[in-house]
């Protein structure tokens, strides 16, 4: 029976999501967990350069998975030859592969699955599986999309995120850094997850987003550093014709990260378990060594840009 009257709860505009004929679940990582389960796939070949929450439902479900390496355009270098019951997952780094990705779907079909945690405004291509993943560009604690062909039978039941979210409150109040365990906590909580239904509260969130101003917002704020950055920067042939996750900017200074960070410019490093990989290539390991993820989401404008910039180029 629905409940009447009593204390108030989070009121959210009730807009439109962005990916409306998603299959919404718990998590990307499910999302991809789902694919694995509802195909029974039987071998996968994924990218050295990917993190290791990729591999957790791979080993879950004991499907038997290579790695393969990327060029310093994020382009495979192996041929690679699939059997009707195996897959290759790709990751459209950064959002700067869309061009490359439907090259991919040409060449793979069906056969691929489509990693588009970083880039959420990606539009699915048909007949191809895409995994997205809302909390990496929106201030949700959980959540994935997912785009395929392939329906499980299992009853799924609804996730539920209030309990994980302190980090969203408490970052409005006061500096994110003193929720920082917080955020960690929910991050913990998603590995080895059972597949679930999205949350009602990250479904409510969701759905109140000005998407449309994020991606202007993004977009602004991407063209803003590469104007000034593309001179010096060691990645080569960026292509924006998506809406793009951070600004990547490679360079010899690898102590650059922390000089950020104590100017409290939070960068992440991706990934450092990679180092780890026997086949790990030396193009790889400039990836994780190197490549500083600048922020340009929608939570900063041209003054944040230039202040990111300024201790760029004072350490040149």
């Amino acid at each position: 029976m629905k409940e009447i009257g009593g204390y108030f709860g989070l009121e959210l505009a009730s807009e439109k999501e962005y990916h409306t004929s998603a299959i919404k679940l718990n998590s990307g990582r499910n999302a991809f967990k789902y694919i694995l389960k509802a195909q029974n796939i039987k071998k996968i070949y994924i990218p050295n350069f990917i993190c290791n929450s990729i591999i957790e439902p791979l080993i879950e479900l004991f499907v038997s998975y290579e790695f393969y390496n990327i060029d310093s355009n994020f382009e495979i270098i192996q041929k690679i030859d699939l059997l009707k019951d195996e897959r290759i997952l790709y990751v459209n780094y950064f959002g700067l592969k869309s061009k490359y990705v439907k090259r991919l779907a040409d060449k793979y079909q069906n056969n691929l699955i489509l990693d588009n945690t970083q880039d959420f405004f990606e539009i699915p291509l048909k007949n191809i599986d895409a995994i997205y993943s809302p909390r990496k560009f929106f201030g949700v604690s959980d959540g994935g999309y997912l785009y395929t062909n392939h329906l499980l039978e299992d009853l799924l039941t609804f996730d539920e995120s209030y309990i994980h979210s302190a980090q969203l409150l408490g970052r409005t109040d006061k500096e994110a850094s003193l929720f920082y365990n917080e955020y960690k906590k929910a991050e913990q909580r998603l590995i080895n997850q059972p597949i679930k239904k999205m949350s009602n509260l990250t479904n409510k969130i969701l759905s109140s987003i000005d998407y449309e101003r994020i991606k202007q917002k993004r977009k602004e704020n991407f063209e803003y550093l590469h104007n000034e950055l593309k001179e010096i920067n060691l990645l080569e042939n960026i292509d924006i014709k998506s809406t793009p996750f951070i600004y990547p900017f490679i360079t010899n200074d690898v102590q650059l990260r922390e000089k950020l960070i104590k100017n409290k410019i939070y960068i992440a490093k991706y990934w450092s378990e990679v180092l780890d990989r026997e086949s790990i290539s030396n193009v790889e390991i400039d990836f994780v060594n190197k490549l500083m993820p600048l922020p340009i989401d929608q939570r900063y404008d041209f003054d944040d840009m230039y202040r990111i910039l300024k201790i760029i180029k004072d350490n040149i």
